[in-house]
């Protein structure tokens, strides 16, 4: 009969070795910071991205402002007065488009 009744879950025979331990911690480490990226990225993002030149993956020029900015407030009201502005007729927008035939003496193609 055993002297320990309880000799199947005893573990101080599973020791874990150095390798073991440096392989948990070399995957653990990494898994730890990249679910701290998700906490914190919604406000990083914004700053990193606009200091991002645009060779480099950026934002390209003429992308309007963030909301929440000054610039941002600015852009609404020069939208806003675009807007209200009465739209040129549809015949001088027309010929403006159009190539006169004089100036080149060719009719255009079609």
């Amino acid at each position: 009969m055993p002297t320990h009744p309880h000799k199947a879950f005893d573990v101080s025979h599973m020791r874990i070795s150095n390798r073991q331990f440096v392989l948990i911690l070399a995957a653990a480490l990494p898994a730890c910071a990249l679910g701290g990226c998700g906490t914190i990225n919604d406000r990083i993002t914004p700053g990193v991205v606009d200091a991002i030149p645009q060779w480099a993956g950026g934002l390209p020029a003429g992308v309007p402002p963030r909301p929440g900015t000054a610039e941002y407030d600015e852009y609404m009201k020069e939208q806003e007065r675009k807007r209200l502005e009465p739209a040129p007729p549809k015949d001088a927008a027309a010929n403006a488009s159009m190539p006169s035939t004089g100036s080149s003496g060719l009719d255009p193609v079609h």
